[in-house]
């Protein structure tokens, strides 16, 4: 792991070099880490170097002291914008609340990007009321809520489930309800004309937390958007469908 250092903090980086070009940099969801990845930046590749980050308080990254919504964003988009420019990254792939940063990024940070990758997520993220009680004080039954059928995956390899729980549960409780809230409070729908770039919008037939209604929405009114449906999988496709996946994101980064 790299790191960088901004705004009084220190953000952790992956970086693979398994292709050419400007690195595409990838940004987790709540909850995450890096490692979400692995099927882009180990194997399988889109052919061009990979940089996966640690949101502030997540992995390997110093947290910061933010309060739940836009604050939260805006230092998570500072954390993402500080690695982009470390490794002069291209295309930024934004999962989940990763999606919502990368919109911020867009719309808000003062950074140069090709073009914006945007994997199950929304212009809008309501985080439904029962996640919500649970992330109050229930880190274990917050985590099964979010492994049940449809949510992160549809048909995932036990050992690929495993492992994602686990995950979230290193994060802990105050980290992983921060990041949901500051998605509930989440909603640039009367912006999305404001960004120019390209994007692709793309995730999962199943996914239940960001349906394909929400990347339809976002390819109808970003002016240079198209979006993908992923057969087979749900909120997580890239870690369910990571051929399909990549060859999808692949023909996307070629064009940008």
């Amino acid at each position: 792991m790299q790191t960088v250092r901004h705004d009084g903090r220190e953000t952790a980086f992956r970086r693979t070099d398994l292709g050419q070009g400007k690195p595409v940099v990838y940004v987790h969801g709540s909850g995450g880490t890096h490692k979400v990845w692995v099927k882009q930046y180990g194997s399988h590749t889109i052919d061009r170097p990979a940089v996966a980050l640690d949101l502030s308080g997540h992995g390997k990254s110093e947290d910061t002291d933010t309060e739940p919504g836009l604050e939260t964003i805006t230092a998570y988009a500072d954390d993402v914008c500080a690695v982009v420019r470390a490794v002069d990254g291209g295309v930024v792939v934004g999962n989940s609340l990763g999606g919502a940063v990368g919109l911020w990024l867009a719309l808000e940070e003062d950074v140069a990007i090709d073009g914006l990758v945007l994997c199950g997520t929304g212009a809008k993220l309501g985080v439904n009321d029962g996640l919500l009680e649970l992330l109050a004080s229930d880190l274990d039954g917050s985590t099964e809520l979010l492994h049940g059928t449809d949510m992160l995956f549809h048909d995932a390899d036990g050992d690929i489930e495993s492992v994602s729980k686990e995950a979230m549960r290193a994060v802990g409780l105050d980290v992983l309800r921060r990041d949901f809230l500051s998605c509930d409070a989440f909603d640039v729908r009367d912006r999305l004309g404001e960004i120019s770039i390209p994007c692709l919008a793309i995730t999962g037939e199943h996914d239940r937390l960001t349906p394909v209604r929400f990347h339809e929405y976002l390819a109808e009114n970003i002016p240079n958007c198209q979006q993908v449906t992923v057969p087979d999988a749900a909120h997580l496709s890239m870690l369910e469908q990571p051929e399909r996946w990549n060859d999808t994101v692949r023909s996307f980064v070629s064009t940008v």
